[in-house]
């Protein structure tokens, strides 16, 4: 992992699993791991937006202060003064001074790797929804990758907004897993099994073939020791194991995310603003744009398969007392 100029003590890249307080055969280390997630942990959007120049060239200063959000919360919005501007190198720079340079190049990505996320007839008539104006529902990017390739990091850039609608709501996937653990653990057991959830395989005419992909919803990630969800709630791209534990798990996250839980913030990016994130829990509204007003949405998205450096484990969250 790339090594950045911050004075922040990470553990080491490598955590045996089964300290993790992710573990559920370790709850002293989940207590102590919890608490210090709760400590302090914000409850408004305007908490994780954090003022920049250029995104391209963080200054300092710029750049503690959006790693302090994102060691508490996974994420940030950064507000800056390039409004307008249709440039890639914001989102690339962005990543690269947090150490994401693996770019997942997915089929309906550029040619550069980065995605320019606008209404866009062709894939939207194929089914790919974020090039559409219709709702995107609560996800985490790349929960069809196979764990060789998960998505750990990505970038949204907002180089101009809708004349209407496309807020965001985001989610910690940290927060979702204490509220889902505190209810029932073993909630957070059926959602942990190999074999919990299915994505169908990609056999449509002119795409690259994907064989069905199986997995858990929540996993300990061996680089790092950090917690790792795949989730979509589109019906239509996923088959749940049909026992009765994991349906009701499934049950109770759905109702989570529908709830007024105050750690669910909803941010409307203006142009120049953009989220940077360890892939939290995210969905988008229905959105309109202005033909006549040349008003149309464009949002630059970047997806890594590094995670954030600098927002590993914290050493008090394993160690003991």
């Amino acid at each position: 992992m790339r090594r950045t100029n911050f004075n922040h003590m990470v553990t080491s890249a490598r955590v045996r699993v089964e300290q993790a307080p992710f573990s559920l055969d370790n709850e002293p280390a989940y207590r102590r791991w919890r608490e210090h997630k709760l400590d302090g942990y914000p409850i408004t959007a305007e908490a994780l937006i954090v003022e920049v120049g250029d995104p391209r060239a963080l200054t300092d200063a710029e750049a503690e202060a959006i790693l302090r959000v994102c060691r508490k919360t996974n994420m940030v919005i950064y507000a800056s003064r390039l409004g307008g501007l249709e440039d890639k190198a914001i989102p690339r720079a962005l990543g690269e001074r947090f150490g994401l340079k693996r770019l997942d190049d997915n089929m309906l990505a550029d040619d550069d790797g980065i995605t320019s996320l606008r209404r866009d007839a062709g894939k939207s008539q194929r089914g790919y929804i974020p090039y559409s104006d219709k709702r995107l529902l609560w996800h985490t990017d790349g929960y069809y990758n196979s764990p060789e390739s998960r998505i750990r990091a990505f970038v949204l850039h907002c180089v101009s907004p809708a004349a209407q609608g496309g807020e965001n709501s985001l989610l910690d996937h940290e927060m979702a897993y204490i509220q889902m653990r505190d209810a029932n653990p073993d909630y957070v057991r059926a959602l942990m099994a190999p074999d919990a959830m299915v994505i169908p395989a990609n056999t449509e005419a002119g795409a690259k073939p994907r064989p069905a992909i199986d997995g858990p919803v929540f996993s300990v990630d061996p680089w790092g020791g950090n917690l790792h969800m795949r989730y979509t709630a589109r019906t239509r791209s996923i088959e749940w194991k049909p026992d009765s534990l994991t349906q009701e798990a499934v049950h109770f996250l759905e109702q989570l995310l529908a709830s007024d839980l105050p750690y669910i913030f909803r941010h409307r990016m203006d142009a120049g603003q953009g989220l940077l994130c360890n892939n939290v829990l995210h969905n988008r509204t229905a959105f309109m744009d202005d033909a006549e007003r040349g008003i149309a949405r464009l949002v630059y998205r970047a997806r890594y398969h590094d995670r954030m450096a600098g927002t590993n484990l914290e050493p008090l969250s394993i160690s003991s007392p």
